[in-house]
């Protein structure tokens, strides 16, 4: 069995011929949080014109040589109104901010270091030319390059873009992921439960760790543990840029994914990771589709998916890493592992001074609906530890933003 990060390694190494993803131009609002594919330059500078940054009066630096000189306001500019006519010599201009400057004026003095009295303008200090003043081109110049390609679309790039003109960019596609369920115990989650079945809860719960990581998942209709009903459902994924099922990738009697897929086509280079939660895994792939058979166990399948499918996702969007922050904490709880495997346990985390402190949840076992709920973090306890004392330094692996996590420790896991 391949540790965790081999694992992921190959996995990635297999999707490089597929990844990134064609290109699509949408617009901005859709292109939020994805890879540009092409560089975008500027056709003009910007600021495009020379412009005021404060409210204030624009002026000859020179004209003021010391506080309390004096000069006549000649008139008055607006933004957004007509280009203003030149500034006559010795006198000043009431101006607003983001308004262009006119011409012979080189500096803006702030209205609050200006007293005006009957159509003059009296200047608490001396003129400074460049003062307040926001050039044309300061910001970029014509031609430059405002955003390049790969950038991660955040609100200011797309608030860049804006101001470039551009109402649409190419970015690279987002992943469409078929989530395939199988067992003959499972049941739809909005039909009557038959004798000994449980309802489908990992559909839902990979579909919304897609969303989360910016795919654009398609739940299957459930396939029973039966070689046909399996082929069947891995054809309807065709022309998905992945398949992602759940179940029947173990050594049991009905673990009959893995046949179903090489009868389909798939070609799989991993089977079976090192880790609790989540041993029974495979990948492969099948064309230009990828393939994840994940362990039907809910904290394995979502266990599984963090450390695997969210960092192909993101490879397949042009996207880099797993988009998660490792981060080293302090167990408040002592555990044992096998001396074998890496453990993932699902933990809440709290910071107590300069500590993340990883409390784990109440029950790790992977078939428990509530140990999918609820932990900000994973902790990576390693290979060749059996045992891990309350206060051991472990990695982190955070499901949850650094900003979000509470800074006095929970009163319950749940």
């Amino acid at each position: 069995m391949l540790q965790p990060s081999a694992a992921l390694r190959r996995i990635l190494s297999h999707l490089t011929p597929i990844a990134p993803l064609p290109a699509e131009r949408v617009p901005l609002l859709d292109a939020l949080g994805r890879a540009l594919a092409e560089e975008v330059r500027t056709e003009r500078p910007l600021p495009a014109f020379d412009r005021s940054e404060m409210d204030g009066y624009a002026l000859r630096g020179a004209d003021v040589p010391s506080a309390g000189a004096r000069l006549p306001i000649a008139f008055e500019i607006f933004t957004g109104g007509k280009p203003p006519p030149a500034l006559p010599p010795g006198s000043c201009c009431r101006i607003f901010t983001g308004a262009p400057l006119p011409a012979g004026a080189d500096a803006v003095e702030m209205q609050e270091q200006v007293r005006r009295n009957r159509g003059q303008a009296i200047f608490n200090r001396p003129g400074e030319p460049g003062r307040f003043v926001q050039p044309a081109g300061s910001d970029l110049s014509a031609g430059e390059v405002a955003l390049p390609a790969g950038r991660v679309l955040d609100p200011g790039a797309l608030g860049l873009a804006a101001s470039l003109g551009r109402s649409q960019l190419l970015v690279h596609r987002r992943p469409r992921v078929a989530i395939l369920a199988t067992g003959d115990e499972l049941s739809p989650v909005d039909r009557p439960l038959g004798r000994n079945q449980i309802i489908d809860s990992n559909s839902h719960a990979l579909a919304g760790a897609c969303i989360e990581a910016g795919a654009v998942p398609l739940l299957l209709p459930i396939a029973g543990d039966r070689i046909e009903a399996l082929q069947a459902g891995i054809e309807a994924a065709r022309g998905s840029d992945l398949l992602v099922t759940s179940g029947g990738v173990s050594v049991g009697a009905k673990d009959l994914v893995r046949d179903a897929l090489h009868r389909a086509g798939a070609r799989l280079h991993l089977w079976r990771v090192a880790v609790r939660p989540g041993k029974p895994f495979a990948f492969g792939l099948w064309g230009r589709t990828a393939v994840f058979g994940l362990p039907g166990n809910p904290a394995s399948a979502l266990v599984t998916f963090e450390l695997f499918v969210r960092p192909a996702l993101r490879a397949l969007a042009g996207l880099r890493g797993a988009g998660r922050t490792m981060i080293t904490g302090r167990l408040t709880a002592p555990t044992d592992k096998p001396i074998e495997l890496t453990v993932y346990l699902r933990t809440r985390a709290h910071w107590r001074g300069d500590d993340l402190w990883l409390t784990p949840l109440a029950t790790q076992r992977s078939g428990h609906a509530t140990s999918i709920t609820g932990f900000e973090a994973l902790a990576v306890l390693p290979k060749g530890a059996t045992h891990l004392g309350k206060g051991a330094r472990v990695e982190a692996l955070l499901v949850a933003p650094p900003g979000a996590l509470a800074d006095n420790p929970p009163r319950s896991d749940r």
